[in-house]
């Protein structure tokens, strides 16, 4: 961005100077729309992925269009978006104190009833969803964002500067989302889902945000002290801050860091807050090392862990060396004499151990991975004691890191001798340079992440393209599945209690039967076309077995066959059936229609066999099949009997073994996302995989590995089943670090009430 702190006005062709901007708040202008350049980089990648994901689980082509739709005009205009929320946000900045937001905590409030009425409905359903992030934004970072409009204020005294008007307000930022969405030509409904993308990312990183934001003035020496904000009213104004906002919490420990307004809850506790539960908890908070000795500040400490650092790059290959076993060269005594370390360095060893104990524990990564990644145990320590937000910011570079490593680790497999491994290469990449380059510069982890990022986003959709392209085969052979079964369901109804000679029944079940799938896949069982060859296979079948059998049975199918025949002829041809073949089936169905009327001369007259049979399917052509009217007989002498198969004992199976199952399995199946990772036991060992579609029209669950290679297809049934006899067990994908510490507040806090 310009540094050009000057905010001018255009009347007619002279420039005049309005108000110059503290260089404090150029400082903030600059420093703030580079960060929220990155909050909306990382929205728009994470957003295209979630839509993707939505459309593949659309329930209708009409969602799915919409999603894609979305996912192709968030594409296209990026970059317009990015520029139009910074120039937004930047207007606030120049035009401090009389800059309105469109949007406000509340703003609907003070609309009326008849006012209400006239607003477009697409725009209502909008407006609701800002509203709705705005307040979340207030509620959450309460005290982040009063200590900041409390700053800025204090760089502006001369003017009155509601909260709404702070540039960095909830309501400068979301006006500024809901500017660049307005002009998104997609479905309301998609709209609606990008803003519920955008809902979920502010309020994730938005805390980071305000943060760095304070610090950016506490380095400029803006009121650095005040560690929260006063108690009283805010100058709210329109679009105050205060609704539905609880009262401040003053009775905070004065330990809190600055800038950090978190209490202990989740994995956002301050460093003061965790070493307190450290200690109340049981758990050692003293030095390493007996009391009375050397004592050795930070500094040295740091100095020293750089040594083992840089001789830890000679571990074997999965060779995972505890922190305290890494320790026991930095605490070595000088001249004789024990080193103590400070309480707080203590504090952040013990908690460190902790994370990474979890992390070296955790079933979710393997032995290779947990080897890796458990050698970042001393450039983690060294981060953590120079910076003791790195245990309540969640957006720290190096938790980051951390975390990717991690997610990226979760289905890797070994790979056979000789096979390349390229994730394995990249995360010892990644690993070397920590160990071979950190010192005390953190931007060195932001540059791997950036590296590390890029290089999971080509590997992933590489994967993407894999994965599309089974879902794609999987999906074709479903429909196909669903033709097959609709083809040979109707020549199982056509042939079931009919005598059919042998040829006309291999035609049906062979060369019919592919014209019925062709049906189906092109036009659909509800189309006119699968109604016209429905009555053809009637025709076709009522032809060769003319039951039950009428006075006019003869000359029925004498006006009948032709057409009949012709049809069969012209279906056979639209599926480029071999035209020798479909000259051979014609022959073998004029001979048996030959022999059908040879019958009908010796078939016995109605009035001697109506009373023993029992009325059957009568067709006539001058009616709709089966639509006869008077009962008739058919003929003496079976020529072939054909039997169809037990259809409803094959179609019970699948209902059977699912009533075996106990519900609360079968709704663990259904309640498995696209996405999800499992592990898979299975013959030789485990497989780790995960679910990369649902295929609804023959209700599989496919499972591939991380290379996008199918491992595993279940039913719901077999699925369930297989998660009740733990032949499958679900992998935690959540962020390592964050599960790390939230197990570790867990743990602490049951100790503490034990």
């Amino acid at each position: 961005m310009a540094h050009d702190n000057n905010v001018v006005s255009f009347s007619g062709q002279q420039a005049l100077k309005r108000f110059s901007l503290p260089p404090a708040m150029v400082r903030l202008r600059d420093a703030s729309g580079h960060s929220l350049k990155s909050v909306l980089a990382n929205f728009f990648d994470r957003a295209d992925d979630a839509l993707f994901e939505l459309a593949d689980r659309a329930g209708s082509n009409i969602d799915q269009t919409a999603y894609f739709d979305a996912m192709r005009e968030l594409r296209l205009r990026r970059k317009a978006m990015v520029v139009s929320v910074l120039q937004y946000v930047s207007q606030a900045f120049n035009d401090i104190g009389k800059f309105k937001p469109r949007y406000s905590s509340g703003a609907l409030d003070e609309i009326d009833q008849d006012s209400l009425s006239l607003v477009d409905h697409s725009q209502l359903e909008q407006q609701v969803a800002i509203d709705n992030l705005i307040n979340k934004l207030r509620t959450r970072y309460s005290d982040q964002v009063r200590l900041l409009t409390i700053r800025v204020s204090h760089l502006v005294p001369r003017i009155e500067l509601v909260d709404s008007q702070m540039p960095l307000s909830p309501e400068v930022i979301c006006g500024g989302l809901a500017e660049a969405c307005a002009d998104l030509d997609i479905d309301i409904r998609a709209k609606l889902v990008v803003l519920k993308l955008f809902d979920r990312l502010l309020v994730d990183v938005l805390g980071d945000f305000y943060q760095e934001a304070n610090q950016t003035l506490i380095a400029e020496g803006v009121m650095p002290d005040m560690k929260r904000p006063p108690a009283g009213k805010s100058r709210s104004g329109q679009g105050s801050a205060s609704k539905g906002v609880p009262p401040l919490n003053t009775s905070a420990p004065k330990a809190t860091v600055a800038g950090d307004q978190s209490g202990v809850g989740g994995s956002h506790a301050t460093f003061s807050e965790l070493s307190a539960l450290l200690h109340q908890g049981g758990d050692s908070g003293s030095s390493p090392v007996p009391s009375g000795g050397a004592y050795m500040d930070t500094d040295r400490l740091i100095a020293r862990l750089s040594e083992v650092q840089a001789a830890s790059g000679q571990w074997g290959p999965e060779q995972v060396v505890a922190l305290s076993d890494q320790l026991k060269p930095v605490m070595q005594p000088e001249s004789g004499k024990a080193l103590n370390l400070g309480q707080v360095d203590s504090d952040v060893i013990n908690l460190v151990a902790m994370l990474f104990d979890f992390i070296l524990e955790d079933r979710q990564l393997h032995p290779v991975m947990k080897s890796l990644i458990g050698r970042l145990q001393i450039p983690v320590l060294k981060v953590a004691l120079s910076d003791k937000n790195f245990f309540n910011r969640g957006g720290h570079p190096v938790r980051k890191l951390l975390n990717e490593l991690a997610l990226s680790a979760i289905g890797w497999g070994e790979k056979r001798a000789g096979q390349r491994d390229l994730l394995r290469e990249k995360i010892e990449e990644v690993v070397d340079r920590v160990l071979n380059e950190f010192t005390d510069n953190v931007h060195l982890f932001e540059e791997l992440l950036d590296d590390f990022r890029h290089f999971m986003d080509l590997d992933r959709r590489r994967r993407e393209l894999v994965e599309q392209r089974l879902r794609d085969a999987e999906e074709g052979r479903a429909k196909q599945e669903q033709a097959s079964e609709a083809a040979n369901q109707l020549v199982r109804d056509q042939l079931s209690d009919r005598d059919v000679p042998e040829p006309v029944s291999e035609l049906l079940n062979e060369a019919w039967s592919k014209y019925l799938q062709w049906v189906v896949l092109r036009e659909g069982e509800g189309s006119e076309r699968w109604s016209e060859a429905r009555s053809l296979t009637e025709r076709l079948v009522w032809s060769v077995d003319p039951r039950p059998l009428t006075d006019s049975t003869r000359s029925d199918l004498l006006r009948a066959i032709p057409s009949i025949v012709d049809d069969l002829r012209k279906a056979l041809q639209d599926i480029s059936w071999d035209p020798f073949a479909t000259d051979s089936i014609i022959r073998d169905l004029e001979l048996v229609h030959v022999d059908v009327f040879q019958r009908l001369v010796t078939a016995p007259s109605r009035s001697e066999s109506s009373a023993d049979e029992p009325a059957s399917r009568t067709y006539s052509p001058d009616t709709k099949p089966n639509g006869g009217e008077s009962p008739v007989e058919p003929l003496n002498e079976p020529a072939y009997a054909v039997e169809a198969p037990d259809v409803a004992a094959s179609a019970d199976a699948p209902a059977a073994s699912a009533e075996a199952v106990p519900p609360q399995w079968l709704d663990r199946a259904d309640s498995l996302r696209v996405g999800s990772w499992i592990e898979l036991s299975k013959e030789g060992g485990k497989v780790r995989c995960k679910l990369a579609a649902f295929i609804k029209a023959t209700g599989k669950y496919i499972f591939v590995n991380r290379s996008g290679a199918k491992v595993a297809e279940y039913h719901r049934h077999e699925l369930g089943l297989a998660l009740a006899e733990g032949d499958i067990s679900m992998l935690d994908d959540g962020l390592i670090f964050d599960r790390a510490l939230e197990s570790i507040i867990d743990n602490l806090r049951s100790s503490r009430k034990d």
